[in-house]
């Protein structure tokens, strides 16, 4: 195919704006798919996709359509749209021309609509604006278009309207796409160099490759490397979705599609490799990251048997997904588990869900945490994952937490019930801006382990639904924290310390002990429940013991009976203390999440 004739594009949008339905009306309409074989949302295959009506996995498809007595290859790449998967949605940006713009008529401009408009911008994107679901009663499509004017100062006679559930100006669209949208700038005849944009194992086959060719031409029996793992396999078969696998002998510049090389794992495919011919000298592309896994939280099976399920379950999740990891643990409190590390917590959900779903395991998860980064007073750097890594306040010389620039769009009566939830949560305002009369956008710096709780949920009550957020991480940051830890009975319970700002650190273990007393049963003692920092208390609530009324038999007499009854029952209280435990339930471990916010 010449790389006049190919036109490379994305869709970007915000959740439930329609981009899964424009994608299926698009193959409909280029005849990619019959008419017969055609449901909803075609490149959503996992069926948590589809239940949970989001994009979890990059896909690719090409599209041949005839324009104006020209065939031409339209190749579009389906990109998730959240934050915890914004590296994965650069690379796939990196490997497109255009990027179409979907806004919903009557939501109009949405906080990740806002990002990932921006992020194809930072990549030089020809942007095509698509107003869609037009076909509604209450769509405004002059206010949205002059939201769209206003937030990135593209023109009203650039913007597309279309419905993509009925079908209504998908022609225009395609004919846009073709009309404004550059062909790619590769030659065939330059030495190889492949953008890897994403993977998926097959059971069959191995690893399937996704690729775009920026320069060269890749062929059926030729030998690569992937300069990034330093590996070098042969091809035995090279493709392109349509949307299924279809086998052929070349691709060449500018073309997009997959290859297979017997790959065994996915460890050794990195998303934003190059791939070139074996013993080539040509430079790897740019823009290459290692996965960055911001969330960690403890998965234990709630049946300690079930240990080697949830093993062998983990291990599979991992064939498919080489961004999650997980590690061997041991909790006093919860047994033998694994410490699990996330892009972010949409990630950790679906990785949980998918666990439970597939392979029917019952799991106990520990409250999630953040990365934080610390400098020992002996001049070591330390990357801590959870907070029974922090060593002794007494030798901690910098202490450094992510800091994350969040921008909230809402409603214009709104905005001061999320100033002070931001405040609440140690927020720094940076900016404020209206999108139209209406409509205004917030932007504050707030700390990730913050965000990551209950911040959207908060902001969805606060704004009645009609708020959004989304977020990109700034960098660590030094702060005042500390690690405070929970002791029932008097023992540590590792599973429940949590690292907070000191300042928040005495109400936050105020709302912990209380939270705690109500979830912990009452048992045939006393239990104390304390809240520390290093050897100081700052907080405690004791659970009281269960009673028996010893004297009930005792009818008149001397009081002295009654008080060696009463002796006899404290002593044999004390001596069941000393070698009683406690029972902790599971929703005992997420209360530190639902304290320290409510109280402030």
């Amino acid at each position: 195919m010449d790389c006049r004739n190919i036109r490379n594009f994305s869709i970007i949008a915000h959740i439930d704006h329609g981009k899964s339905t424009l994608a299926d009306r698009i193959l409909e309409h280029t005849g990619t798919v019959d008419q017969r074989e055609l449901k909803d949302q075609m490149l959503d295959d996992m069926e948590l996709e589809r239940s949970r009506g989001i994009t979890i996995k990059a896909r690719s498809v090409s599209l041949e359509y005839r324009y104006d007595g020209t065939d031409y290859q339209l190749n579009l790449i389906d990109t998730p749209g959240h934050v915890d998967f914004q590296y994965e949605v650069s690379r796939a940006l990196t490997c497109c021309e255009g990027a179409l713009l979907l806004v919903d008529a009557f939501q109009g401009v949405e906080a990740q609509t806002v990002a990932n408009a921006y992020s194809a911008i930072e990549h030089d994107l020809t942007i095509i604006p698509v107003i869609n679901k037009i076909d509604l009663d209450y769509a405004r499509i002059d206010e949205v278009t002059e939201e769209i004017e206003q937030q990135f100062g593209l023109g009203a006679d650039e913007i597309q309207c279309v419905s993509a559930k009925e079908g209504i100006g998908i022609a225009g669209l395609l004919e846009s796409i073709i009309k404004t949208i550059p062909p790619p700038n590769g030659t065939q005849e330059a030495e190889l160099q492949a953008m890897v944009f994403d993977s998926h194992y097959d059971e069959f086959r191995g690893a399937v490759t996704y690729i775009r060719i920026m320069n060269g031409t890749i062929c059926k029996g030729d030998k690569i490397t992937f300069m990034r793992a330093s590996s070098s396999h042969e091809v035995i078969e090279i493709g392109q979705f349509v949307p299924q696998p279809q086998a052929c002998e070349s691709l060449g510049a500018g073309q997009v599609g997959y290859v297979i090389c017997n790959i065994k794992s996915l460890d050794m495919i990195h998303v934003g490799d190059t791939l070139c011919q074996h013993n080539s000298d040509v430079e790897p592309l740019q823009g290459y990251q290692e996965p960055k896994r911001m969330v960690y939280c403890g998965l234990y099976p709630s049946d300690g048997q079930d240990f080697k399920e949830l093993r062998d379950a983990l291990g599979r999740l991992k064939i498919n997904d080489p961004s999650f990891i997980f590690e061997p643990e041991t909790s006093k409190a919860l047994g033998f588990g694994f410490r699990c590390g996330f892009l972010g917590l949409l990630h950790m959900e679906i990785v949980q869900q998918r666990l439970e779903q597939e392979s029917d395991v019952d799991l106990i998860q520990t409250a999630p945490n953040v990365t934080y980064e610390l400098t020992t007073k002996k001049g070591e750097e330390l990357v801590i994952h959870r907070p029974q890594e922090v060593p002794d306040s007494g030798d901690i010389e910098e202490f450094r937490q992510p800091i994350v620039r969040v921008n909230f769009i809402a409603p214009a009566e709104y905005i001061g019930a999320i100033m002070k939830l931001c405040n609440d949560r140690r927020g720094v305002q940076q900016s404020q801006e209206y999108l139209s009369t209406t409509r205004m956008m917030l932007t504050y710096d707030l700390p990730l382990a913050e965000v990551i709780y209950d911040l959207h949920d908060k902001l969805k009550s606060a704004t009645r639904g009609y708020g959004t957020m989304d977020y990109e991480l700034l960098g660590y940051y030094p702060a005042d924290l500390v690690r405070m830890d929970i002791l029932v009975n008097g023992n540590r319970v590792d599973a429940l310390s949590i690292i907070c700002d000191r300042i928040d650190s005495q109400q936050r273990g105020r709302a912990v002990c209380k939270k705690l007393k109500i979830e912990i049963n009452r048992h045939m003692f006393e239990v104390a429940v304390q809240a520390a920092i290093g050897a100081k208390v700052i907080a405690r609530e004791t659970v009281r013991a269960l009673r028996k009324n010893v004297t009930a038999k005792c009818y008149g007499g001397d009081i002295s009976r009654k008080k060696k009854l009463w002796a006899k029952q404290k002593e044999g209280k004390k001596r069941m203390k000393s070698v009683g435990s406690v029972d902790i339930p599971q929703k005992a471990f997420m209360a530190v999440l639902e304290t320290g916010q409510d109280q402030k």
